[in-house]
């Protein structure tokens, strides 16, 4: 049963179709070059198929299922990542559920697979995984899956990255905590309710699969390297900015967020969130975990882990938004950051949150317009903020939930975001919005 039926039917929260309110739907603000409207047309892209990665463009796939983050990246030489594949029983959150899409048949693990072998160019073949940070919600958890199987005498839950290893290949695995688990402090003592599950996965695949693993290591560059053509794209590059409490400084130096905090019976697992820095010519991309903390330190006083990140960012064209917007992304990071377009993976009506919402699209954080491209704004959610001036920012497409695709043009100047319906399989584009990069040559 298609989720927003299923909703209806246990009459979780109102129903209102996928065309919106009472069938009403605004038209898409779909765009030239600068984010503009196409003067009431559509976007040469909508309705069709979504198109095949070529080489040079450089891709990252938001991939939407309502319970969980998860993100497949095609760098410009064909080399491919999937960062995050979560699992968890998001829809017990009851009026809080968003919709469940393409439906609750198969869990999150197997839709993720399945959209990865229709984009990816090389199949089932995956030259890196990586977990952001071990939450239930990006790497799967004991709790929730589709059944579980027996190895080496261990039961392993089928969640997350173990049921994509069903059908995906990986190659190199990266991991905040391998291999003794214990940056900064042991990682059971980081509320990580995925940890337990992850050493079972990787010992698995390391011996089924001969996945290789290595630690994150920030302040590195192009340790996510091109694998296959890298001296065609010098122009690009991935710098590991941030990691187990840890940020790259502009001079840099590695910084310890949490360097006073080594002796804590306690951490943020979201504090210890892997981030990273895209570039690719003129083109700049942001994306870390769930990147939001505020510890409280021995003097008595908080660190705000967001806003010290911040200081050490310049603007960015697109900025994934920290912690799927819930109270995340201060005021501090935003200015830093200025997104031309801010995205977010989302699994609950609680995410991007209307405080979170309110700066991301302030002028007084820094001026011109910008696009939230949300992976879902529901019903519920328009009305609740109807009239506040964020909602003008908001993607239309995302009232309906869907895939958000992010594509660089070769070179880096020029990018595209579109819409992909999350309702089947289809990959029809749904909206898309082109832009020209910040610094572009040309």
């Amino acid at each position: 049963m298609n989720r927003r039926n299923f909703l209806k039917v246990a009459g979780l929260v109102p129903f209102f179709g996928a065309s919106g309110a009472a069938g009403i739907r605004a038209q898409p603000p779909n765009s030239t070059g600068d984010g503009k409207a196409w003067c009431g047309k559509k976007h040469p892209l909508a309705g069709r198929k979504l198109p095949p990665w070529k080489p040079g463009e450089f891709q990252v796939h938001f991939i939407y299922t309502g319970v969980a983050e998860s993100m497949f990246w095609i760098l410009p030489d064909g080399t491919t990542m999937l960062l995050d594949c979560g699992d968890h029983k998001a829809w017990a959150r009851g009026k809080k559920a968003v919709w469940i899409l393409p439906n609750g048949q198969k869990n999150a693990g197997e839709w993720i697979a399945r959209y990865v072998t229709h984009v990816n160019p090389a199949k089932t073949a995956v030259d890196y995984m990586m977990l952001s940070h071990h939450h239930s919600d990006h790497g799967g958890g004991e709790r929730w899956g589709a059944g579980s199987r027996e190895w080496n005498g261990q039961s392993i839950c089928v969640s997350g990255f173990m049921q994509v290893a069903d059908t995906l290949k990986f190659d190199t695995a990266f991991d905040r905590g391998w291999p003794d688990f214990n940056d900064p402090i042991p990682d059971e003592r980081c509320d990580s309710n995925c940890y337990p599950l992850m050493r079972k996965v990787y010992s698995c695949l390391m011996e089924r699969d001969g996945l290789k693993m290595e630690k994150f290591r920030v302040g590195a560059v192009n340790q996510v390297a091109m694998r296959r053509n890298a001296a065609a794209y010098p122009s690009f590059s991935i710098t590991n900015i941030t990691g187990n409490g840890k940020i790259l400084c502009r001079n840099g130096k590695v910084r310890d967020l949490y360097a006073e905090l080594h002796n804590a019976k306690h951490l943020n697992e979201n504090g210890m969130s892997l981030g990273l820095l895209v570039q690719y010519g003129p083109f700049r991309f942001y994306s870390a975990g769930d990147f939001s903390d505020s510890p409280k330190l021995p003097n008595g006083s908080r660190r705000n882990i967001e806003a010290e990140l911040g200081r050490e960012l310049d603007p960015v064209d697109v900025a994934k938004v920290n912690h799927h917007g819930h109270h995340s992304m201060p005021t501090e990071l935003v200015a830093a950051l200025q997104a031309r377009v801010w995205t977010a993976c989302m699994w609950d009506q609680l995410h991007i949150t209307a405080d979170t919402l309110t700066r991301l699209t302030s002028r007084t954080a820094y001026p011109g317009e910008r696009l939230v491209a949300a992976g879902v704004f529901t019903p519920e959610r328009r009305f609740e903020d109807d009239g506040k001036p964020f909602v003008r920012d908001i993607a239309t497409e995302a009232f309906d939930a869907g895939h958000v695709v992010l594509n660089v043009a070769p070179g880096g100047d020029r990018y595209t975001i579109a819409y992909v319906t999350a309702d089947d399989e289809s990959m029809k584009v749904t909206g898309a919005y082109d832009f020209t990069s910040r610094n572009a040559r040309t």
